[in-house]
This record gives structure tokens, C-alpha cells and sequence, in this order.
């Protein structure tokens, strides 16, 4: 399988998804740390890709929704985007509804 493929598969299985440097666990970023607390304080479950794990996909998700940096959230099969926008809606109480509402979809 084509990693934009694999990528696609990943994101459209997924209701939310963060790929970020790290783990929500042991982020190895700020940036990653700062967008997957904000996922994770929403009380939804999400997934998430350590890039830094997974070459092909480090080099090849930029292209995938143009892009360039990382992390990167997608809820419902779309780009929302990276962390500064994750914050934003998080703060704005905009994050978790759109978690839930994406979650309550797969159900």
C-alpha cells in the first residue's frame, strides 16, 4: 500500500487523529505536547501516529493535505489543523464538541 494510502486509510478510520512527534504520553515536541493535552482534556479518545516512528509517513504527510508542519489534527476525515488552531478552538470550547460530534458518528 502507497504510504498516501495508508495515511488516507488512518485518517478516515479514525474519527480523530493526531499525528504529532511523540506520543501523548512522551511528547517530543512542544507543539505536539501542547495539541495532544488539548485533545486529551476534551475526554474524547482519539488516536494518534508518532511520526518520528514512522519515516514514510514524517516525509510524506505534508503532502497528504498540503500542510508542512507538525502536528497534525484531523477530526471527521479533514485537516483542522496544527496546533496553534487546536489551541484556539480548544480555548474558544469549540475542540470538544467537535470531538464528540465526530465520535458519535462511529457509534
Amino acid at each position: 500500500m502507497d504510504v498516501l494510502e495508508r495515511i488516507d486509510q488512518q485518517v478516515k478510520q479514525n474519527p480523530v487523529i493526531i499525528y504529532m512527534k511523540g506520543t501523548p504520553q512522551m511528547p517530543q515536541c512542544g507543539f505536539s505536547s501542547r495539541a495532544s493535552q488539548a485533545l486529551a482534556s476534551s475526554g474524547v479518545e482519539f488516536a494518534y501516529v508518532n511520526v518520528l516512528m514512522d519515516q514514510e509517513i514524517f516525509e510524506n504527510l505534508p503532502r497528504y493535505a498540503n500542510w508542512p508542519t507538525f502536528p497534525q489534527v484531523y477530526i471527521n476525515g479533514e485537516l483542522v489543523g496544527g496546533c496553534d488552531i487546536t489551541l484556539e478552538l480548544y480555548q474558544k470550547g469549540e475542540l470538544q464538541k467537535m470531538m464528540q460530534e465526530a465520535a458519535a458518528k462511529t457509534e
